[in-house]
């Protein structure tokens, strides 16, 4: 699938993203902290209100009691009932609707009727009233004296409370956003100072090269949270250290396996086309030459059949295969090359069913057959053993004969080795064992190589259910 990259969108940095969040959180912090606060302040005032307005709303009740007790009028006393208090207005209405006593403040306010008494003033019930220049909180509550109801309607001056939250307000968000500013420049400067280590790994990725793939990073040095990136880095780049030598090899030895039957076709050509020559001399040249181009031809399948094995592309088909008649089928196939190398071959041990692919495992144990004919000594036996346990089963290929030496015994089954360089290229491709490795590992198994004075054995390990 083509993508246009032209309409991606550039990802947001590490910074941005953290800023981001922390400029989200922190905001939502300070407008819940700030409307917590102002509500605080705001009941504050109200109750302090509700105070006030009870006080005064007792002290008219004091001044009608007084007015029946003393026979004097009720406004000369009701007009004296809350002196020295400044801001505060009130009305008072008896049973029948009738203005007893009321503030000129109060004249626009709504008949008794319109309002609602309260039993106890409240910040939660208290009335809120714009008059004129008079920005009022007020209360209604009905009082009994003597036996007689009035209404009495109270209010007093919160201009001074609005002008102070005004002022608190705009105080106050000024404090908040000066603190998130402050907070995500902190913020800021954390995240890029804690990304440090982060740009100090990815300079050293950045300096990481074909010819630099010996540096590691030392993990320590980071911080616990990057360590595990450390680690793997260093095993991608171990890894991809010994892909690079072995394909640097792989190359060296290819080259040199190619360079080989090339130069003798070109050889042989150039003598044939030196000077004329007879029928059977040309049809012998031929015969030379497409001995060369043969093996040519194994060398590039064998290669291409490694190329898709490495890709995935050649998986295996599973089907129940019998070991014994497989080697036994093997062995009646080699016996006229064993005869002639004096080599006898034997089968012991014994092994259930495995799931295999059947082509694929001929395949890999011919290679070895053939390896173990080739280099046993005449009047000698090349050895098959097999064996099981519960889930694997062995199949051992030995035979006697010079031993390898150990340090080459790793780089058995690698592409084109060959433990004796002095082997003529007629051995074979050099593919052989790389093969039998693949076929082995495509089976989800494994396969080893020991080798002493006595014999040299290769042991293939393959699970039973395939």
């Amino acid at each position: 699938m083509i993508r246009n990259n032209g309409c991606r969108r550039q990802p947001l940095s590490l910074n941005v993203r953290v800023i981001c969040f922390v400029a989200l959180a922190f905001g939502l912090s300070l407008l819940m902290i700030g409307y917590l606060v102002q509500s605080a302040v705001e009941r504050h005032f109200a109750e302090q209100d509700a105070v006030e307005l009870t006080v005064i709303t007792r002290a008219v009740e004091s001044a009608l009691q007084q007015s029946v007790t003393d026979a004097r009028p009720v406004s000369e006393v009701l007009r004296q009932a809350v002196s020295g208090h400044h801001g505060v207005f009130f009305q008072v209405w008896d049973a029948s609707g009738q203005l007893l006593y009321g503030d000129k403040a109060l004249t626009p306010l709504p008949g008794p009727d319109d309002l609602v008494p309260v039993d106890v003033i409240l910040p939660e019930n208290q009335y809120r009233w714009l008059l004129g220049q008079y920005a009022l909180n007020g209360s209604v509550i009905d009082a009994r004296v003597n036996g007689d109801r009035y209404r009495i309607i109270a209010a007093i001056d919160s201009g001074f409370h609005l002008s102070f939250m005004g002022h608190f307000q705009h105080s106050l968000w000024s404090i908040m956003a000066l603190a998130g500013v402050l907070t995500l420049l902190a913020a800021f400067y954390g995240v890029y100072q804690g990304l440090a280590p982060l740009r100090q790994l990815s300079q050293v990725i950045h300096d990481v090269g074909a010819e630099h793939l010996h540096l590691r990073l030392e993990s320590e040095s980071f911080p616990s949270e990057l360590q595990g990136l450390a680690v793997s880095f260093n095993r991608m780049i171990a890894s991809l250290e010994d892909s690079f030598t072995r394909l640097s090899r792989f190359s060296d030895d290819i080259a040199h396996e190619l360079r080989t039957p090339l130069t003798n076709l070109i050889t042989q050509t150039q003598v044939a086309l030196g000077k004329s020559r007879s029928l059977d001399e040309y049809r012998e040249l031929h015969y030379s030459n497409l001995e060369e181009l043969e093996h040519l031809a194994k060398m590039v399948n064998d290669m291409l059949w490694l190329a898709k094995r490495e890709q995935g592309m050649d998986k295996p088909r599973l089907e129940a295969i019998e070991l014994a008649s497989e080697v036994n089928a093997l062995f009646e196939f080699f016996e006229a090359v064993a005869d002639e190398k004096q080599v006898r071959l034997q089968l012991t041990g014994k092994a259930p069913e495995i799931q295999a692919e059947r082509a694929m495992l001929r395949r890999a144990l011919s290679n070895l057959l053939s390896n173990a004919i080739r280099y046993t000594p005449p009047g000698e036996a090349v050895t098959v053993e097999l064996s099981a346990d519960d889930k694997w089963v062995s199949v051992s290929v030995a035979n006697p004969g010079e031993a390898i030496d150990p340090e080459y015994l790793p780089r058995l089954f690698d592409r084109f080795f060959r433990a004796d360089p002095a082997r003529q290229r007629s051995d074979g491709t050099g593919l052989g064992l790389a093969i039998v490795k693949s076929i082995v590992d495509a089976h989800h198994g494994h396969i080893s190589a020991t080798s002493d004075s006595r014999q040299t054995r290769f042991t293939l390990t393959l699970p039973i259910g395939g």
